[in-house]
Protein backbone atom coordinates (compact mmCIF):
# COMPACT_ATOMS: atom_id res chain seq x y z
CA UNK A 1 0.00 0.00 0.00
CA UNK A 2 1.62 3.37 -1.09
CA UNK A 3 2.24 6.14 1.18
CA UNK A 4 0.59 9.69 0.29
CA UNK A 5 3.24 12.34 -0.24
CA UNK A 6 2.94 15.15 2.50
CA UNK A 7 2.38 18.55 0.27
CA UNK A 8 3.80 21.39 1.98
CA UNK A 9 1.67 23.77 3.81
CA UNK A 10 -0.07 26.38 2.30
CA UNK A 11 -0.87 29.90 3.40
CA UNK A 12 -4.02 30.44 4.41
CA UNK A 13 -6.21 32.27 2.11
CA UNK A 14 -7.22 35.89 3.29
CA UNK A 15 -4.68 36.12 6.35
CA UNK A 16 -1.65 38.45 5.50
CA UNK A 17 2.00 37.37 6.47
CA UNK A 18 3.25 39.31 9.71
CA UNK A 19 5.92 41.79 9.37
CA UNK A 20 9.11 41.39 10.13
CA UNK A 21 9.93 42.74 13.71
CA UNK A 22 11.59 46.42 14.25
CA UNK A 23 15.11 46.49 14.82
CA UNK A 24 14.27 47.25 18.26
CA UNK A 25 12.43 44.22 18.88
CA UNK A 26 15.17 42.18 16.91
CA UNK A 27 17.67 43.55 19.78
CA UNK A 28 19.76 45.76 17.00
CA UNK A 29 20.74 49.21 18.70
CA UNK A 30 19.93 52.43 17.39
CA UNK A 31 21.94 54.93 15.02
CA UNK A 32 23.85 57.21 17.62
CA UNK A 33 25.45 59.61 15.02
CA UNK A 34 21.87 60.59 13.20
CA UNK A 35 20.77 61.61 16.99
CA UNK A 36 23.44 63.84 17.24
CA UNK A 37 23.24 65.70 14.38
CA UNK A 38 19.44 65.85 14.60
CA UNK A 39 20.98 67.50 18.30
CA UNK A 40 23.10 69.53 16.64
CA UNK A 41 21.19 70.92 14.32
CA UNK A 42 20.71 74.60 15.84
CA UNK A 43 19.83 78.08 13.45
CA UNK A 44 23.42 79.87 12.67
CA UNK A 45 24.64 82.64 14.75
CA UNK A 46 22.59 86.12 14.18
CA UNK A 47 24.95 89.05 12.84
CA UNK A 48 26.21 91.54 14.92
CA UNK A 49 24.36 94.93 15.43
CA UNK A 50 27.36 96.89 13.82
CA UNK A 51 27.43 94.58 10.63
CA UNK A 52 23.71 95.58 10.13
CA UNK A 53 24.40 98.86 10.59
CA UNK A 54 26.50 99.11 8.10
CA UNK A 55 24.85 97.12 5.42
CA UNK A 56 21.81 99.65 6.40
CA UNK A 57 24.14 102.66 6.09
CA UNK A 58 25.33 101.01 2.78
CA UNK A 59 22.04 100.71 1.66
CA UNK A 60 20.89 103.64 2.67
CA UNK A 61 23.51 105.45 0.63
CA UNK A 62 23.25 103.71 -2.54
CA UNK A 63 18.98 104.17 -2.83
CA UNK A 64 20.18 108.80 -1.77
CA UNK A 65 22.63 108.76 -4.86
CA UNK A 66 19.92 107.21 -7.42
CA UNK A 67 17.28 109.38 -5.84
CA UNK A 68 19.68 112.32 -6.27
CA UNK A 69 20.30 111.05 -9.81
CA UNK A 70 16.92 111.01 -10.51
CA UNK A 71 16.48 114.15 -9.35
CA UNK A 72 18.72 115.74 -11.35
CA UNK A 73 17.79 114.01 -14.56
CA UNK A 74 14.43 114.86 -14.21
CA UNK A 75 15.25 118.70 -13.36
CA UNK A 76 17.49 118.59 -16.28
CA UNK A 77 14.28 117.32 -18.79
CA UNK A 78 11.99 120.47 -16.86
CA UNK A 79 14.78 122.87 -17.92
CA UNK A 80 15.53 121.52 -21.29
CA UNK A 81 11.55 121.63 -21.87
CA UNK A 82 11.17 124.80 -20.62
CA UNK A 83 13.74 126.03 -23.12
CA UNK A 84 12.37 124.52 -25.95
CA UNK A 85 8.72 125.81 -25.21
CA UNK A 86 10.49 129.50 -24.70
CA UNK A 87 12.14 129.03 -27.90
CA UNK A 88 9.24 127.45 -30.15
CA UNK A 89 7.16 130.79 -28.81
CA UNK A 90 9.97 133.34 -29.06
CA UNK A 91 11.23 132.08 -32.50
CA UNK A 92 7.29 130.84 -33.80
CA UNK A 93 7.06 133.90 -36.65
CA UNK A 94 10.82 133.31 -37.79
CA UNK A 95 9.18 131.32 -40.93
CA UNK A 96 6.81 134.24 -41.58
CA UNK A 97 8.99 136.99 -41.13
CA UNK A 98 11.86 135.57 -43.14
CA UNK A 99 9.67 135.63 -46.40
CA UNK A 100 8.31 139.25 -45.58
CA UNK A 101 12.57 140.33 -45.79
CA UNK A 102 12.10 140.10 -49.57
CA UNK A 103 9.00 142.26 -49.20
CA UNK A 104 11.46 144.79 -47.51
CA UNK A 105 14.60 144.52 -50.02
CA UNK A 106 11.86 145.47 -52.95
CA UNK A 107 10.36 148.33 -51.33
CA UNK A 108 13.77 150.09 -50.59
CA UNK A 109 14.81 148.92 -54.29
CA UNK A 110 11.34 150.53 -55.56
CA UNK A 111 12.73 153.94 -53.24
CA UNK A 112 16.33 153.90 -54.34
CA UNK A 113 15.23 153.71 -58.12
CA UNK A 114 13.13 157.12 -58.24
CA UNK A 115 16.07 160.05 -59.13
CA UNK A 116 15.97 162.59 -56.33
CA UNK A 117 13.76 165.97 -57.25
CA UNK A 118 11.14 163.54 -59.92
CA UNK A 119 8.49 164.15 -57.49
CA UNK A 120 8.78 167.87 -57.92
CA UNK A 121 8.76 167.29 -62.12
CA UNK A 122 5.81 164.99 -61.67
CA UNK A 123 3.15 165.65 -58.89
CA UNK A 124 1.69 161.61 -59.27
CA UNK A 125 5.57 159.92 -58.84
CA UNK A 126 6.24 161.82 -55.60
CA UNK A 127 2.22 160.60 -54.34
CA UNK A 128 3.52 157.19 -55.13
CA UNK A 129 6.93 157.52 -53.85
CA UNK A 130 5.21 158.80 -50.57
CA UNK A 131 3.18 155.91 -50.29
CA UNK A 132 5.80 153.53 -50.54
CA UNK A 133 8.30 155.22 -47.73
CA UNK A 134 5.06 155.01 -45.99
CA UNK A 135 4.72 151.15 -46.19
CA UNK A 136 8.09 150.49 -45.89
CA UNK A 137 8.04 152.48 -42.86
CA UNK A 138 5.36 150.64 -41.32
CA UNK A 139 6.74 146.90 -42.68
CA UNK A 140 10.00 148.13 -40.42
CA UNK A 141 7.58 149.18 -37.50
CA UNK A 142 5.92 144.86 -37.74
CA UNK A 143 9.57 144.23 -37.53
CA UNK A 144 10.71 146.07 -34.78
CA UNK A 145 7.60 145.12 -32.65
CA UNK A 146 8.76 141.61 -33.19
CA UNK A 147 12.43 141.85 -32.26
CA UNK A 148 13.50 142.19 -35.60
CA UNK A 149 16.93 144.17 -36.08
CA UNK A 150 18.67 145.06 -39.33
CA UNK A 151 21.75 144.81 -39.50
CA UNK A 152 24.38 147.79 -40.63
CA UNK A 153 27.61 146.48 -40.83
CA UNK A 154 29.63 149.04 -42.83
CA UNK A 155 33.09 149.45 -41.68
CA UNK A 156 32.76 146.13 -38.98
CA UNK A 157 34.99 143.25 -39.75
CA UNK A 158 33.90 140.27 -41.64
CA UNK A 159 31.98 138.09 -39.98
CA UNK A 160 31.31 134.68 -40.73
CA UNK A 161 28.54 133.64 -38.76
CA UNK A 162 26.38 137.54 -39.59
CA UNK A 163 28.00 138.04 -43.12
CA UNK A 164 28.56 136.44 -46.58
CA UNK A 165 31.40 137.83 -48.19
CA UNK A 166 30.64 138.09 -52.04
CA UNK A 167 33.74 140.61 -53.70
CA UNK A 168 36.30 142.09 -52.63
CA UNK A 169 37.31 145.67 -53.30
CA UNK A 170 40.45 147.24 -53.94
CA UNK A 171 40.82 149.78 -51.01
CA UNK A 172 44.03 150.70 -49.20
CA UNK A 173 42.55 153.32 -46.90
CA UNK A 174 40.67 150.13 -44.77
CA UNK A 175 41.93 146.84 -43.09
CA UNK A 176 41.80 143.46 -44.73
CA UNK A 177 38.69 141.99 -44.10
CA UNK A 178 36.77 145.73 -43.37
CA UNK A 179 33.21 145.65 -44.64
CA UNK A 180 32.81 148.45 -47.65
CA UNK A 181 29.47 147.91 -49.31
CA UNK A 182 26.51 145.60 -48.34
CA UNK A 183 24.86 143.54 -51.39
CA UNK A 184 22.19 142.97 -49.44
CA UNK A 185 20.89 143.56 -45.56
CA UNK A 186 21.27 141.10 -43.10
CA UNK A 187 18.37 140.94 -40.33
CA UNK A 188 18.60 139.30 -36.56
CA UNK A 189 15.20 137.88 -34.84
CA UNK A 190 16.25 138.34 -31.27
CA UNK A 191 20.01 137.11 -31.12
CA UNK A 192 19.03 134.94 -34.21
CA UNK A 193 20.11 135.20 -37.42
CA UNK A 194 17.42 135.22 -39.53
CA UNK A 195 19.36 136.42 -43.24
CA UNK A 196 23.38 137.12 -43.42
CA UNK A 197 23.92 140.28 -44.73
CA UNK A 198 26.22 139.92 -48.51
CA UNK A 199 28.55 142.28 -48.30
CA UNK A 200 31.88 143.16 -49.97
CA UNK A 201 35.32 143.76 -48.04
CA UNK A 202 38.31 145.28 -48.75
CA UNK A 203 41.07 143.95 -49.82
CA UNK A 204 45.33 145.22 -50.07
CA UNK A 205 44.37 147.30 -46.66
CA UNK A 206 47.33 148.44 -44.36
CA UNK A 207 48.57 145.68 -42.04
CA UNK A 208 48.66 145.70 -38.24
CA UNK A 209 51.63 146.91 -36.36
CA UNK A 210 53.61 144.18 -35.24
CA UNK A 211 54.17 144.36 -31.50
CA UNK A 212 58.34 144.60 -30.59
CA UNK A 213 59.41 141.09 -28.99
CA UNK A 214 61.76 142.74 -26.42
CA UNK A 215 61.47 145.46 -24.37
CA UNK A 216 63.38 148.22 -22.89
CA UNK A 217 64.40 145.82 -20.33
CA UNK A 218 65.32 142.91 -22.32
CA UNK A 219 67.88 145.77 -23.90
CA UNK A 220 69.15 146.69 -20.66
CA UNK A 221 70.71 142.98 -19.62
CA UNK A 222 73.72 141.99 -20.59
CA UNK A 223 74.09 138.68 -22.92
CA UNK A 224 74.30 135.14 -21.06
CA UNK A 225 77.80 134.09 -22.32
CA UNK A 226 77.52 129.96 -21.38
CA UNK A 227 81.06 129.36 -23.06
CA UNK A 228 83.74 127.01 -20.45
CA UNK A 229 85.63 129.73 -18.51
CA UNK A 230 83.41 132.80 -19.09
CA UNK A 231 82.65 132.55 -15.11
CA UNK A 232 84.94 131.95 -12.24
CA UNK A 233 83.84 130.49 -9.24
CA UNK A 234 85.92 133.04 -6.48
CA UNK A 235 83.97 131.12 -3.08
CA UNK A 236 86.20 129.09 -0.90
Amino acid sequence: MSKAKSSPEQPQQGVEPEAPDSAADEGVPADPAGEAEAQTDVPPAEVSAEERIARLEAETAALKDQLLRALAETENVRRRAERERGDAIRYAAAPMLKDLLAVADNLSRAIESIPEGTGAEDPRVETLLAGVKLTERELNAVFERHHVVKLDPIGERLDPHRHEAMFEVPDESQPSGTIVQVVQSGYLLHDRLLRPARVGVAKGGPAKAVPEAKGADAADQPPDSSEPGSRIDTSV
